[in-house]
């Protein structure tokens, strides 16, 4: 069921096209992936079986299934996927994540699933469904800066696509009765946290030809959530795409260019002010080398994954870059599925040439469902499924991560986070695993809400990564500036670290827990070149594993340790 690349893009391409682009072309509008009612409700089993709930821990990265019983179980029987993720700013340790569940794999009527947690995401309470027996999908979490929740799902009754917000002020647990906030299918949400004059406005952008406001497929809230305005249209009209706010609250959307190929980009500074009617500063192709596909064979009824966009928000040199990125369908090879990534150093006004984050060169393996977020220090985190390891006609998929840490210049090396498992196993009578993952950022690593089939049945997954383990790739020709090594290992109730400095810099040594929060600070100031001893006092340390971890100048080292019990 593969498509020829441009036979996909003129089936995909809306028909309004594009406002600022060359060449507009109507076509036929091609009902697919819309999300409609078909199965009717189907209760789960009536006799509950259960068995373990996933997880895994390493010093890297841990790993925990979100979508369990009140005794942490899996649930057999049920499905879960296309997840998305809140994470609390004021208090990092609450997060929720909201699904398509399907509580019977037997039907394929989905509802607004929802899960939070206390702890960081060790643990996770999934107490059942906003909206219980409605019919909803496509979920899509956000946050505000103070650290309220909001869930926006999709609808669909006879082809009419409406969606509904709604609002959680303690950390994911309550979520209120929810506000008509217009929409269509595939529908998107950002809100604004720049600290400008439009934070807390909440954006949301659909599909053009699943709307229920058409001609508009865009609308805005001005009041903290409480009303949405009237719809209007997008300029470029992406779609299968995602948005973000810029450090100084300019909108960006990304989504599909269609037969164009390629992402095209719609930009508005004025979205942020409430006092004036907004519009765009324009719409923009960008090359990514290749289209966004979608009934592909790794996920029939599916696509390979949204286009993502996001933003640079720190004080560093690459504040207000705009980042895009997508799994795509190569045009110079034929490549099923390549991660793809470009930027913009201007506001989107002009685009960088592509490049592949995925590292192997075989142009017959599936790089798909990649999803990207920038955390506040300027740090860009990518995750996703690759079936590189799979036997060849293969379809299983691992679950791979990479990140930068100057602004997309180099990347760290292709870190596989999974074992292999079957996309294609417990299809809740739809043949696909959802149509994205999710991520949220911060300093200290990377949350990821992601589905998989470790249970041999579709389940959501919270997995927490630590960038500055995986490890930029080895450059032969770069002399080691620094290396850093900590004994005993393990170690009780102290701990020695050994490190040495190969030119004058600024050095911070750090003790990390597995979170990546910061329990320690051994050094922090210039040294000179040498070799150097620090002796640190863990006896108020819990036992488990820690990061050692040492900055010289803008590099990275780290060395693991454990506490003993």
């Amino acid at each position: 069921m593969k498509f020829l690349p441009l036979f996909a893009a003129f089936l995909f391409l809306s028909p309004a096209g594009f406002s600022q682009l060359p060449g507009v072309v109507t076509s036929p509008k091609m009902k697919i992936h819309q999300e409609v009612p078909e199965d009717p409700y189907m209760a789960p089993p009536a006799h509950k079986m259960t068995s373990p709930g996933y997880r895994y821990k390493s010093t890297e990265f841990f790993t925990v299934q979100v979508n369990v019983d009140a005794e942490g179980n899996n649930i057999i029987g049920d499905a879960a996927n296309e997840p998305s993720i809140a994470v609390d700013p004021t208090n990092p340790d609450k997060m929720a994540i909201g699904w398509r569940q399907f509580d019977n794999v037997n039907s394929n009527f989905r509802q607004a699933g929802y899960g939070y947690t206390v702890d960081g995401g060790l643990n996770w309470t999934f107490p059942g469904k906003i909206d219980p027996g409605v019919f909803r999908s496509d979920p899509v979490l956000d946050f505000d800066t103070a650290g309220n929740f909001y869930y926006n799902s999709l609808n669909s009754d006879n082809d009419i696509y409406t969606c509904k917000v709604f609002k959680s002020v303690n950390g994911g647990a309550i979520w209120d009765l929810g506000v008509n906030a217009k929409g269509g299918d595939k529908q998107w949400m950002a809100i604004d946290r720049s600290g400008g004059v439009g934070t807390g406005n909440i954006y949301s952008s659909w599909t053009s030809y699943y709307s229920s406001c058409s001609p508009g497929f865009f609308t805005r809230s001005i009041d903290d959530g409480a009303t949405f305005l009237n719809c209007i249209t997008v300029s470029g009209e992406p779609y299968w795409g995602t948005m973000t706010v810029g450090p100084d609250g300019e909108l960006y959307i990304a989504g599909s260019a269609g037969w164009y190929g390629g992402i095209v980009v719609a930009k508005s500074t004025t979205a942020q002010n409430q006092t004036t009617a907004m519009s765009w500063d324009f719409s923009k192709l960008v090359d990514v080398d290749g289209y966004i596909t979608g009934q592909v064979d790794i996920n029939p009824v599916g696509i390979l994954g949204q286009a993502n966009i996001a933003c640079d928000h720190s004080d560093g040199p690459g504040r207000g870059n705009v980042y895009v990125m997508a799994s795509v369908e190569r045009q110079s090879n034929n490549d099923p599925a390549d991660v793809m990534f470009a930027k913009s150093t201007d506001g989107g006004v002009t685009w960088s040439d592509p490049i592949r984050i995925n590292n192997d060169n075989n142009t017959s393996r599936y790089q798909w469902f990649a999803t990207m977020s920038v955390a506040p220090n300027g740090r860009i985190d990518i995750v996703w499924l690759d079936t590189r390891d799979a036997p060849v006609g293969s379809y299983k998929s691992a679950l791979y991560y990479c990140y930068s840490d100057d602004q997309g210049g180099t990347w760290s090396i292709n870190k596989k986070l999974s074992g292999l498992f079957d996309p294609h196993v417990g299809w809740p009578q739809q043949e696909k695993i959802g149509d994205y993952y999710d991520m949220k950022s911060d300093d200290a690593g990377a949350h990821l809400a992601w589905a998989n089939t470790f249970n041999q049945e579709q389940d959501v997954y919270y997995t927490h990564i630590i960038p500055q383990i995986v490890g930029m790739e080895e450059n032969p020709e770069q002399p080691e500036l620094f290396t850093v090594a900590a004994y005993p290992n393990p170690f009780s109730d102290a701990g020695t670290v050994q490190y040495q400095v190969a030119a004058t810099q600024k050095v911070k040594i750090v003790l990390c827990d597995i979170l990546g929060k910061e329990m320690l600070t051994l050094v922090d100031k210039e040294q000179r070149p040498g070799s150097y001893t620090v002796t640190f006092d863990g006896t108020n340390l819990p036992a488990g594993y820690y990061i050692c971890r040492m900055t010289a100048g803008t590099q990275v080292r780290t060395a693991k340790l454990v506490k003993a019990r």
